[in-house]
C-alpha cells in the first residue's frame, strides 16, 4: 500500500516541532556546552530539521534561504507565492 504524501499543513507542523527542539537543545548547550546526550539530541534533532525543510522545499518551494536553489541564471527565491498571496510562511 502507497504511503500518501503528507499535507503541507502537517509538513509545517513537523517543521516547527523539530525547530523548536533544534532551539531549546541550542539554549541548553550555551549552559552546558559539554553534556554529551544533549549534543546528541542537538545533532539528531538538527538533522531531522534539515531534511524537513528539503522535503517540504522539494514539493511546496522553499522556506528559508538555506533551501532555496542557487546556481541557476535568474534568482529563483522570488517565484515562490508571498504570504499575503497564499503562501505558507
Amino acid at each position: 500500500m502507497a504511503q500518501r504524501q503528507p499535507t503541507r499543513k502537517q509538513m509545517l507542523s513537523w517543521i516547527n516541532m523539530v525547530s523548536f527542539a533544534v532551539v531549546e537543545a541550542s539554549l541548553y548547550l550555551d549552559t552546558h556546552p559539554t553534556d554529551p546526550t544533549a549534543l546528541a539530541y542537538f545533532r539528531e534533532y538538527s538533522q531531522l530539521r534539515r531534511q524537513a525543510l528539503d522535503d517540504y522545499a522539494a514539493i511546496y518551494g522553499p522556506l528559508n534561504l538555506d533551501t532555496a536553489p542557487t546556481g541557476q541564471e535568474r534568482w529563483e527565491w522570488i517565484n515562490q507565492p508571498w504570504p499575503w498571496e497564499g503562501g505558507a510562511c
